[in-house]
């Protein structure tokens, strides 16, 4: 019988390894050197955006006038005007440091005792962030040596400073921590350091080349400063899942008594087969975040899809040419303590999923209605899920110095941190009627050349006060003038940013539930296991997102890993999840169904398909789950709020999808359904087959069972 594309593509870099593992070498470093010489090109704030603020950002942007960061200090004493002392030597200190312009005078509050020193940085405000420590120096400074007085800062330079330091100590604990952790978990379900080694190794290699690719990738794709986190955490996680379903699968036919080429060829042919269908799955998914409408997600799916490709490459060529170069020394290294893993429950399965799996097939209502009811009550709090772009005194917990500095400004100078910015243009500035409707405005800056006019609002309630102002004052102020009149600043952004969400978020699900279910109706020929699928991926994302928003919307049990509720999810994550979770749970699920296909391809019935499927998977999944769930869990415990939303949102969704689902729901619905799980679509039936189980050649070491 002809072999898969799979299998075709294992056995020639199996047979031509030392071409395979040098050529995949050569890549990683030609892709990793080159990327890492072009640098990324991270995206600029208009198009990070969307709606009106965006628009408002681009006009600023092609006018040429960049506008500088703002800087905000409060120096606060006990008693009124008792900061003035403070105050005066802050502000010739923040002028001897040659970074500061525009310094205006101290403005006092209401009650006397608190003042706000308003400043920008000198030149572009992109790298304010590499040059504001010289002023951060100065306000240290005069901190230490007034005691009596309390200094907060907040701006964009020193908000830039602080995001950019803590990711780089993130993006390392992320890697020394969930590198080690996976080499452990590795080492439990091999027992052996050199077949544990094989998949953290691709998976490194792997994210390495890819890491490369983004990078020229970002010359024409601009990327969020957080892709390449998504990236580790989506390749890594992946790549080691890919190299442990192939690794696992050849071990057992080992066990079972076949020779090492055919063993190999069996692995090929089947879990490399699963790869590649899972790998195409993952691809195609999240190339449904284009559809969104914002560069963020394009950014996301581009990284997404780059380190997939490159993760399934790794796992169907140079891991099949290492297992064949290694033989038998994938054992090398044997732990002692863990003991052999072969022989009869090797081949056959057993232990936990044996004793989960019995009573399951015995009463599948009981146990898929149970299901059903645990990933719907998780899901509950989804219902009230709120959404916003979380500002920087968010992200970083309330406790932070940074977050501490923007409350105690915004609750005695509200609106200061973070004031709209009303951005007009017109064909000539200087008409007298926009003369006469910029004239009811405080602060107003006009830019005669370009024709362009900004102005400062405060925004004491928030979003309120943006809803006035676009709704009512700005209207009325500029309807009869033809200038176009944008509003952008952090409160407009993310309201026009969630507003994209809202729009894009149905498209993106339309195309990734259409792509799923055509995918595996071509894979499987059944349209009751494309439609399965689906209703299982979605209701482990409704539980992903309840316990997401349990935790970081309400704050139930966030102290427990070391976070806190912030009041709601971060814009992005509740189309990242759904896209980023349909992609993943592929993995599990094609995986179980292809081995409970070949099982039923081979005669046995459904029931006992499922059981024997479920049985030889269960410790590949588990062991692929447990690594996903341990390299995500490590993202929740980073210090941003957006990656900790992310790594326990995909955490808990992974844990529900290898346990209640992979293991009770899966088995106790396709039990339910019986024959009708392989219904095939009449205009499928002229379509090639596609084998799901190993080619039937007549080998030396006896028959495959």
């Amino acid at each position: 019988m002809r072999r898969n594309l799979a299998a075709r593509i294992g056995m020639w870099s199996a047979h031509h390894r030392k071409t395979a593992i040098l050529g995949w070498l050569l890549f990683v470093v030609l892709a990793a050197g080159i990327g890492g010489a072009s640098g990324l090109v991270e995206m600029s704030d208009a198009e990070n955006g969307a709606g009106d603020s965006a628009r408002a950002e681009q006009i600023l942007d092609d006018a040429g006038l960049g506008r500088p960061a703002g800087e905000l200090v409060m120096v606060s004493a006990p008693k009124a005007g008792d900061w003035r002392g403070a105050a005066d030597e802050l502000s010739a200190a923040l002028g001897r440091t040659g970074e500061v312009a525009e310094l205006a005078v101290p403005v006092p509050s209401r009650d006397g005792k608190d003042a706000l020193i308003a400043f920008e940085l000198k030149g572009d405000a992109a790298t304010a962030p590499d040059r504001v420590q010289p002023v951060l120096d100065a306000v240290d400074g005069v901190r230490t040596g007034h005691p009596d007085v309390t200094i907060h800062q907040f701006g964009e330079a020193s908000a830039g400073k602080w995001l950019g330091d803590l990711l780089s100590e993130d993006f390392k604990k992320a890697e020394f921590t969930a590198v080690p952790l996976a080499l452990g978990i590795l080492l439990v379900a091999f027992g052996a350091v050199v077949a544990a080694l094989l998949p953290v190794g691709l998976a490194l290699t792997a994210c390495m080349a890819a890491f490369g690719l983004l990078s020229l990738a970002s010359h024409q794709l601009h990327l969020f400063q957080t892709t390449y986190s998504v990236m580790f955490l989506m390749g890594f996680a992946v790549g080691v899942d890919y190299c442990l379903f192939y690794l696992r699968r050849e071990r057992d036919e080992r066990a079972a008594g076949h020779d090492a080429e055919t063993a190999l060829r069996i692995a090929a042919a089947t879990s490399g087969r699963a790869v590649l269908v899972s790998g195409l799955t993952v691809t195609v998914a999240m190339a449904g975040m284009f559809l969104s409408g914002l560069m963020l997600f394009k950014g996301f799916a581009l990284a997404t899809i780059i380190v997939v490709l490159v993760a399934v490459l790794g796992s169907v060529t140079v891991l099949p040419a290492l297992l064949s170069w290694l033989g038998d020394r994938v054992e090398a290294g044997r732990l002692p303590f863990l003991g052999r893993r072969g022989g009869r429950r090797a081949r056959t399965g057993g232990g936990i999923a044996s004793r989960v799996l019995r009573p399951v097939l015995s009463r599948p209502k009981t146990f898929a209605a149970a299901s059903v009811v645990v990933l719907l009550a998780l899901a509950a709090p989804a219902i009230g899920m709120k959404t916003e772009q979380l500002g920087l005194e968010k992200q970083f917990g309330s406790q932070s110095q940074l977050s501490v500095a923007y409350r105690q400004i915004s609750e005695n100078f509200p609106g200061g941190p973070d004031p709209a910015r009303v951005v007009v243009k017109a064909d000539d500035i200087g008409a007298p009627a926009l003369r006469r409707a910029l004239d009811g405005f405080d602060k107003v800056t006009v830019h005669k050349a370009q024709n362009v006019a900004e102005i400062e609002v405060p925004l004491p309630h928030g979003r309120a006060s943006l809803s006035e102002l676009r709704d009512k004052r700005l209207p009325a102020a500029f309807d009869t003038t033809g200038a176009q009149v944008y509003v952008t600043g952090e409160t407009a952004g993310s309201v026009d940013f969630n507003e994209q969400l809202k729009r894009g978020i149905v498209p993106v699900f339309a195309f990734i539930t259409a792509v799923t279910f055509l995918l595996m109706l071509f894979c499987f020929r059944s349209y009751v296991i494309a439609v399965t699928s689906i209703v299982l991926n979605l209701l482990s994302v409704a539980a992903a997102y309840g316990v997401m928003v349990a935790v970081f919307q309400h704050g139930w049990g966030a102290s427990l890993i070391g976070s806190e509720g912030v009041g709601a999810i971060e814009s992005w994550m509740p189309l990242f999840v759904l896209v980023v979770l349909f992609g993943l749970s592929m993995d599990y699920h094609v995986f179980v169904v292809s081995r409970i296909r070949e099982a039923r391809d081979r005669g046995l019935t459904t029931r006992a398909a499922i059981d024997e499927g479920v049985r030889r998977t269960a410790g590949a999944v588990t062991g692929a789950a447990v690594i996903m769930v341990a390299v995500f869990a490590v993202f929740g415990t980073l210090s941003m709020q957006d990656m900790q939303q992310m790594g326990v949102g995909l955490a808990v969704a992974v844990l529900l999808d290898a346990t209640v689902v992979r293991m009770v729901l899966l088995p106790s619905v396709m039990a339910l359904l019986g024959e009708r799980n392989w219904r095939t679509p009449r205009a499928l039936t002229r379509l090639p087959s596609l084998e799901h189980g190993p080619e039937r050649e007549p080998v030396a070491s006896g028959r495959l069972d």
